[in-house]
């Protein structure tokens, strides 16, 4: 309970771990696995080189740097990813999106693997804030394999995801408020894959018909 020190989480590899507060500079540096809730916000440079599959809930937001280096593999495989909601508790305890889901730069700098699920109805965040990451359309498949840690983040924090779901007062598609961040590099191989080869178009000359045989023209002298 309470705010959490700096680089806490390092090369965690494994287990649970749940953030009644803040957390410090770093946190995740390093880490490798794990499944982590954080209701409050990250300090600068969380999950920095962090591999394997770790799976962090923010409901809060970050400095920048979120990912840094982030090298987790295929999410839809095993591999990890970030979900950023952008949200916080005002005054009377009712829970209000921040101005910005993201104020910092550098999301996603340099990383070569995993994902980012921002909260981020009103699109925010522009390309010059990533760093090596481009936007994707968030999936139906995407949003299964986010539902259950946010199911798990609101048994937690009693952050519901109706709320989440819900902007200006009507409820949304997940796709129209959460946003994807993923690698340029795959997602261009992605989107390379997905356009169709180029067929060569062959004529086809039709047989000439009716041909009457030219008559030979004797040898030159």
């Amino acid at each position: 309970h309470d705010n959490a020190q700096d680089q806490l989480g390092q090369i965690l590899q494994s287990g649970k771990m749940v953030i009644y507060g803040d957390a410090g500079q770093t946190f995740m540096y390093g880490a490798k696995g794990g499944a982590v809730y954080v209701m409050g916000n990250a300090a600068g440079r969380p999950l920095i080189n962090s591999v394997g599959k770790p799976r962090v809930v923010i409901n809060g937001t970050c400095l920048d740097f979120l990912g840094e280096s982030f090298m987790a593999g295929d999410p839809a495989n095993g591999g990890g990813f970030v979900i950023l909601n952008g949200m916080q508790f005002d005054d009377e305890g009712s829970l209000v999106p921040m101005s910005e889901p993201y104020p910092g730069s550098n999301l996603f700098s340099l990383a070569s693997g995993g994902a980012i699920f921002i909260r981020d109805p009103d699109a925010y965040l522009i390309e010059e804030q990533l760093n090596g990451g481009m936007f994707f359309p968030l999936t139906d498949e995407d949003w299964e394999l986010i539902l259950p840690y946010l199911e798990e983040n609101e048994r937690l924090f009693n952050i519901k995801i109706d709320e989440l779901l819900t902007v200006e007062g009507k409820r949304l598609p997940p796709s129209k408020v959460y946003r994807k961040v993923i690698p340029s590099a795959v997602g261009m191989k992605i989107l390379k894959n997905e356009v169709p080869a180029k067929k060569e178009v062959v004529e086809e000359v039709e047989p000439l018909e009716d041909v009457e045989e030219m008559e030979t023209v004797g040898d030159l002298p």
